[in-house]
């Protein structure tokens, strides 16, 4: 992470002071994210997980919330930018997905970045998810999903194992 998906997503990325990240999990990529914005606020909806990364991180410039991508309680505009890393693929449909990207573009202010990156499929993949939720992002249909959820200046670029994403608040 700390290598290689975490330079080629955010290459080239302002971040900004203020950033939200979406699903940071146990929080592998928040760790590397904190050093880098003056504020950066996490949405995990796995309470044991919101729970014990709020706790590790404690003193930080961290803010861990407990809550639902999807619905987000934040106001319009609140964030410089947002990143997600390799979490899209865990939320249960296409139309969540796309509730969510609509609420990521909510919280942005104009002009503000998404970036992130998530995984295509493969077989060793679809093992891992075995017991676990799998909704693959196509990421030849990502950029006009992107576009309907309130984004502009989209880019799709696709690796070996992954892609990458970001656009702009239009």
């Amino acid at each position: 992470m700390e290598t290689k998906i975490l330079p080629w997503a955010l290459d080239g990325v302002a971040l900004g002071s203020r950033v939200l990240e979406i699903g940071p999990g146990p929080g592998i990529t928040t760790d590397l994210i904190c050093s880098r914005v003056d504020q950066l606020t996490c949405v995990e909806i796995d309470a044991a997980l919101a729970k014990s990364l709020s706790r590790r991180l404690d003193g930080r410039n961290v803010t861990v919330l407990n809550e639902d991508a999807t619905a987000m309680s934040f106001p319009d505009a609140s964030f410089d930018a947002a990143v997600s890393f390799t979490m899209l693929h865990h939320v249960p449909s296409a139309e969540l997905q796309d509730r969510l990207l609509a609420e990521v573009a909510r919280v942005l202010r104009p002009g503000a970045t998404f970036a992130g990156t998530d995984s295509l499929y493969s077989r060793i993949f679809g093992l891992l998810h075995l017991f676990d939720t799998m909704v693959v992002v196509d990421p030849k249909s990502f950029p006009d999903r992107l576009q309907a959820a309130g984004f502009a200046n989209v880019q799709v670029d696709v690796g070996a194992r992954a892609f990458r994403f970001r656009a702009t608040k239009a």
